[in-house]
């Protein structure tokens, strides 16, 4: 009878995880770890140094455009060099920029410290082409998924260190991430496999009439170019429609359902749970099912119903399933789209084509939250989900095409 079981489990269970996979995901996890446990105590800790509110919005600001900058500039240093050393080097800008701002004497040497911080934040993309020079095509959003989860753990946990951290002193918390990501990046040194299929192994010589576009894993791939402009658009887009709802929604909770920060955090809280779990559980059955292009087209279309039916809620009763919609189709959405980028990629372009993602996904937060908070106080409480959701319909329309 185990055998039997045993059988049944590999046979029909989930194929084990790449080597070296656990090892990138505990890496990102950390790392994620270290932004938590800064984010939250970093504008307290900067008006000590005189900063006023717009001052402090310029230091948030200032992390997310060096990274949106050079975000690209390491993924094309990773299809160069290896993947290893510059995640290695990303651990290692973001301690130095983590205890560069924990002991802080002045604003300028602050700004200086959240700047480099961000500068080596390559940490993301990077991972994700390792996981891209892993996978085999049919398993790839399924670790995307994987790897996405790890961003749930980094703010979950994150977080809750810097809280009990700032209980021992305002630069402990600054003190606590650069350990954090300095012990990282030794573990980083000593276990972190090479992925770059050109660096991992010798190159082999070209069959006669093979192409060039093959990838690692054998299978074929497009030019760099091919498709990827409108994939690169298509992730701006929705994204700028999910964090447009990701600002708006404590105003919106307030004005349409006499929400309070302990009701708005709780939902966020619940949000952040089910995005976990459906990218640790969903994402492979659907892709398997579907492939990744018709799971990207049916989880942006999830998304417009959920923005839709958001838009004109009055009620719990209609709450829970509008958000339980978008959720669904953003943690659907997010690995697939990653997925799909990556594979039009070639082997030796991911780390470009997944940094050029990244930043398109910094420019939309940033482009997101303007735009839906213009939308709410000009045109009204539920234009920014109404918007949004037409966005995602040209998104899937577009992924249609």
């Amino acid at each position: 009878m185990r055998r039997r079981l045993a059988g049944r489990r590999r046979g029909g269970g989930r194929p084990p995880l790449p080597p070296g996979f656990a090892t990138i995901w505990t890496t990102v996890a950390l790392d994620l770890v270290g932004f938590g446990i800064i984010l939250p105590v970093l504008p307290l800790y900067a008006e000590r140094f005189g900063a006023r509110p717009a001052t402090i919005g310029l230091l948030l600001a200032s992390f997310s455009v060096a990274q949106l900058l050079f975000a690209p500039v390491w993924g094309s240093v990773s299809d160069r060099i290896g993947r290893k050393p510059v995640l290695v080097l990303s651990l290692v800008g973001t301690a130095v920029g983590s205890l560069v701002t924990g002991l802080a004497g002045s604003l300028p040497l602050l700004f200086a410290g959240r700047i480099l911080d961000g500068m080596s934040g390559a940490s993301v993309s990077v991972a994700q082409a390792s996981v891209a020079d892993l996978a085999p095509p049919q398993e790839r959003a399924r670790l995307f998924g994987l790897l996405g989860a790890a961003f749930g753990v980094g703010f979950v946990a994150g977080p809750a260190l810097g809280a009990l951290a700032a209980l021992g002193g305002r630069r402990l918390p600054f003190l606590l991430a650069a350990g954090v990501a300095g012990v990282n990046a030794v573990a980083a040194i000593r276990r972190l496999p090479e992925t770059n299929p050109d660096r991992a192994r010798p190159a082999e010589p070209a069959e006669p009439g093979r192409s060039a576009a093959v990838s690692g894993t054998g299978s074929p791939t497009l030019p760099v170019r091919t498709g990827l402009t409108r994939l690169l658009v298509i992730a701006f887009s929705s994204l700028v429609a999910f964090s447009a709802f990701e600002a708006t929604f404590a105003l919106f909770g307030e004005k349409r359902l006499s929400f309070g920060p302990a009701s708005t955090g709780l939902v966020f809280t619940a949000v952040g749970v089910v995005l976990v779990v459906v990218q640790t559980t969903l994402v492979r059955p659907t892709v398997a099912r579907l492939g990744e292009s018709a799971t990207l087209r049916l989880a942006l279309a999830v998304n417009a119903a959920g923005l839709a039916v958001l838009a004109v809620t009055h009620s719990w009763l209609v709450l829970v399933p509008a958000l339980a919609a978008l959720v669904v189709g953003q943690g659907l959405a997010q690995p697939s789209i990653t997925s799909v980028v990556s594979g039009r990629a070639r082997a030796g372009q991911r780390g470009r084509a997944l940094g050029i993602q990244q930043s398109a996904g910094g420019l939309a937060r940033v482009v997101g939250p303007i735009a839906g908070g213009l939308l709410f106080q000009h045109a009204g409480t539920g234009s920014p989900f109404l918007a949004g959701a037409l966005v995602m319909v040209v998104c899937a329309l577009a992924v249609h095409r």
